[in-house]
């Protein structure tokens, strides 16, 4: 039998190249995300030979958001961010609002707009949750003071780009951006009833999550804990993820990533919430790298080659403006100077976030599609980077211990 297989084409050349780049990537001590957003610029149609259908990414993209976001609600603890809540807090708020500062100044010399420039700088103030929490890992950092103030911050920076992505759509009048080119821009107070209606179905959707799904989602999943089926339970897990997100889409008009966040932090309360995240790992997993994929083909490798200055720019916004902002408030919460540049390498680099923000931002019209190259660019570089500047912390944090510590003649 001969059919046309785009859907399964595109998954199988996807995961596939993902393995074999993402493990070459990982040889050579390098994140695989890195290897996964390669393998998408081999499949994209930037590139000779075979290409991917340009269609079907977009929606597996969509549903590797929904899994993202449902894995960063199921790891959301209030209990850790509270716990550094007086550094995370203020300096994830400060750390972004300077980021984007300096990346609506930057924009201002392209010759942007405002609200690009707004979205544009928005993008490059939040890091991957991937790549730090793997670095982290790596040096057993994670349940460190300094390891636990990361998290904190990453917890308060990936809150606020999900509080961005419901209200962009809202916005986007405001922010220049519009289905029709030639439309006129909306009135401020047309803009100021669009954000409060978005933010009324917000609400809306999270009362009935605390009220309703609080209780039933939990009461469901113990009775499938008591079938002592495991395939049931991974299931429902499953089913648990991207029924909320269609839901609180289809319902509430609500962003498929919000409802899924709510999703897996509402299970996150449950007394099953560490299997459920062990259980739906896999498939998390699976639907993550399709999601890379499908960011790296909408990479032009020659933005490199024509837009050199714009590339650089963008880098230093995320490796020396975000880092040098994080050491400054770090250093002025009164914590010495190995905390203040763990924080500051940690953040030295962009990732899931920026991706969807950039491509929302694009979807929208608000952001030019030079502003998604060069922040796609900026994410592959500073991923690239930051082993590299990891490296130099260790050999600095070596040297402090040797300075205090000196061995005995």
């Amino acid at each position: 039998m001969h059919h046309a297989t785009p859907l399964i084409s595109t998954i199988v050349g996807g995961i596939v190249l993902a393995f074999i780049l993402g493990a070459i990537a990982n040889k050579f001590r390098l994140p695989p995300l890195i290897g996964y957003l390669c393998a998408g610029i081999v499949v994209g149609p930037h590139t000779p030979g075979y290409t991917a259908d340009q269609a079907l990414a977009p929606e597996l993209a969509e549903l590797g958001v929904i899994l993202l976001m449902f894995g960063v609600g199921l790891h959301f603890s209030v209990k850790d961010l509270m716990a550094v809540k007086k550094i995370a807090i203020p300096g994830a708020i400060v750390q972004i609002g300077i980021a984007t500062a300096l990346g609506m100044l930057v924009a201002w010399g392209f010759d942007w707009s405002w609200g690009q420039g707004l979205v544009y700088g928005l993008a490059l103030s939040v890091a991957s949750t991937v790549v730090l929490l793997r670095a982290l890992q790596e040096r057993d950092l994670v349940e460190s003071p300094q390891g636990r103030i990361a998290v904190g911050w990453l917890i308060v920076e990936d809150l606020a780009m999900v509080l961005t992505l419901v209200l962009l759509p809202a916005m986007a009048g405001l922010l220049g951006g519009a289905d029709d080119p030639g439309a006129a821009s909306p009135g401020t107070m047309a803009v100021l009833i669009e954000i409060l209606s978005t933010l009324g179905k917000v609400a809306a959707f999270v009362v009935v999550m605390l009220v309703i799904g609080r209780r039933f989602i939990p009461w469901m999943l113990e009775r499938i804990v008591w079938t002592g089926s495991r395939e049931l339970f991974r299931l429902g897990v499953l089913a648990t993820a991207l029924g909320v997100a269609f839901g609180a889409y289809s319902l509430f008009g609500v962003s498929f990533a919000l409802g899924a966040f709510f999703a897996g932090m509402v299970l996150a309360e449950s007394e099953f919430s560490h299997r459920a995240a062990e259980e739906s790992l896999p498939l998390r997993d699976a639907f993550a790298v399709l999601f890379f994929v499908s960011v790296g083909m909408l990479f032009d490798p020659m933005v490199l080659v024509n837009d050199p200055w714009g590339v650089l720019a963008t880098l230093l916004i995320i490796v020396v403006g975000k880092s040098l902002a994080a050491l400054g408030i770090v250093r002025a919460f009164g914590h010495n100077n190995r905390t203040g540049l763990t924080i500051a390498v940690s953040l030295a680099q962009i990732g899931e976030f920026s991706f969807i923000l950039a491509s929302l931002g694009v979807y929208l019209k608000i952001l030019p599609e030079r502003g998604q190259a060069l922040i796609l660019a900026g994410a592959l570089l500073s991923i690239l980077l930051n082993p590299v500047l990891f490296h130099l912390l260790d050999r600095y944090t070596a040297r402090e211990d040797e300075r205090r510590d000196p061995q005995p003649a």
